[in-house]
């Protein structure tokens, strides 16, 4: 679908198939530039430390710590109409560059929402974005996926008989995936690195995966955007919870940059 459609479209695919990808999303220049920053960062970034991970692919944790390549891309205002329809009130929660490089083998398949002890069926809880920084293959460990596995019934795990398909995209694209959709990076059997950049959402009442508010220096946050600031855990969940000493929480920002 093209960044012009509208949010309810976008999201109306989404939870049909279980994922969608939406191209124009960013330009040539802007994934450019955004390669060039996280490249900076690779240089002294570490390969994995166990299978899941990838022992040949480095993983940039903490990201809104380290560039700020991606402010503006995690505060689309596609992204959080689609994000708006699907989750309601939502925070990010996993956000991190993966570089799969050569020889990586293929990640098991999983969901992002089974970390949740949360009975099945549910709403959904957890909603990806997948950046491309370089054109995503069979070959250089692009995404696979299982059409329609976030429909699946409470248990049922991937077998033999289970068709996975291979998220071929390009830089500028974005794939929207559900947290419940069965998934997995890629085995990289080229030469070459292969780089992307996931922004995870997750249900604003949940406890994100990477703890932003002690990942990214305060004084960090408190230049950002303040739907940002939102996003990285500067919020609350209606009626109150997330209160710092009774208010909300982006007044300790607030606070913290008066003279």
């Amino acid at each position: 679908m093209p960044a012009s459609a509208a949010s309810d479209e976008v999201a109306d695919r989404l939870l049909a198939d279980g994922y969608v990808v939406v191209s124009g999303m960013l330009t040539p220049e802007g994934a450019g530039a955004a390669r060039a920053d996280l490249d900076r960062i690779l240089q002294t970034t570490r390969t994995g430390r166990n299978s899941f991970e990838g022992f040949a692919t480095q993983r940039i944790y903490a990201l809104f710590a380290k560039t700020r390549a991606f402010d503006s891309l995690a505060t689309d205002p596609l992204l959080l109409g689609v994000l708006d329809q699907v989750l309601h009130h939502y925070q990010l929660s996993a956000p991190v560059g993966i570089c799969i490089g050569p020889g990586e083998k293929a990640q098991i398949l999983h969901r992002d929402d089974a970390i949740y002890p949360v009975p099945e069926p549910h709403p959904p809880l957890v909603l990806n974005t997948m950046w491309p920084l370089d054109e995503f293959t069979p070959e250089n460990g692009a995404t696979r996926f299982i059409p329609g596995s976030h429909r699946w019934e409470p248990g049922r795990q991937p077998g033999q008989g289970d068709r996975v398909d291979t998220a071929v995209i390009s830089p500028g694209s974005a794939m929207f995936y559900l947290g419940s959709l069965w998934h997995g990076g890629g085995a990289n059997q080229t030469p070459r690195p292969r780089l992307g950049v996931i922004l995870e959402y997750a249900a604003g009442w949940l406890r994100q995966q990477e703890n932003h508010c002690l990942a990214v220096p305060r004084e960090v946050v408190a230049g950002l955007p303040e739907r940002l600031q939102e996003l990285l855990g500067y919020n609350i969940y209606p009626p109150f919870v997330g209160y710092v000493d009774g208010s909300h929480p982006r007044k300790v920002l607030s606070a913290e940059r008066q003279p």
